[in-house]
């Protein structure tokens, strides 16, 4: 029985953490339009960005909560939870890396990851495998690295608020693409042993 439910309820797609997730993907041009308006002659609104991305980071915390307490875990959320996370992750690197907040090699690294990952996910097609899950490292990257962006923003000014803002966000920018990579290590791994196993198999 317990089966059979988990089985309809992987199937659902207009549940409450999907819409929750569903917001997030639209929430994601607003933002870079946000971040981007001074670059193109328009006022500083980063208090917005800022208000965008603290929605989107409060969103990411309950539609995950939510799937897990009301049975709500769906095919469709595994995989526009994960697509969120990189979309506002990308677009924050393209925005604060215009902006000059960012320096080049910290975005090259940070999406030097994303090559490799999807890299991964087109070798396990290949083998008939969907793509990995998100384990708890890499949801502890992006919670690190959904810290570091809008304190470095926040960075983007004067005071001691900004200098305090500064610190702490590049701490938390730090932390975040360490893990980051070290996740995609375990990707790799993951990858490598699936692969292994079938080449076993087939031998």
């Amino acid at each position: 029985m317990e089966v059979q439910e988990t089985r309809v309820q992987t199937d659902r797609v207009l549940t409450i953490p999907n819409i929750l997730s569903m917001a997030r993907l639209v929430g994601v041009p607003l933002f870079l339009w946000l971040i981007l308006r001074p670059e193109f002659g328009g006022p500083k609104s980063d208090g917005w960005a800022l208000l965008v991305l603290a929605l989107s980071g409060v969103s990411d915390y309950l539609d995950g909560k939510l799937a897990r307490r009301w049975n709500q875990i769906s095919s469709l959320g595994r995989l526009l939870d994960p697509a969120a996370d990189r979309l506002y992750i990308l677009s924050t690197l393209v925005g604060l890396t215009w902006r000059e907040i960012l320096p080049l090699w910290l975005t090259a690294v940070l999406l030097a990851r994303e090559l490799v990952l999807l890299v991964m996910v087109g070798i396990l097609r290949r083998h008939g495998y969907p793509p990995p899950q998100v384990n708890f490292l890499g949801k502890a990257a992006t919670f690190n690295l959904m810290y570091a962006f809008p304190l470095l923003l926040l960075s983007d000014g004067s005071g001691w608020i900004s200098s305090l803002a500064a610190i702490f966000g590049w701490a938390f920018a730090g932390w975040g693409t360490t893990l980051y990579w070290w996740a995609g290590v375990l990707y790799v791994v993951q990858v490598r042993r699936l692969v292994r196993a079938d080449a076993a198999m087939a031998d």
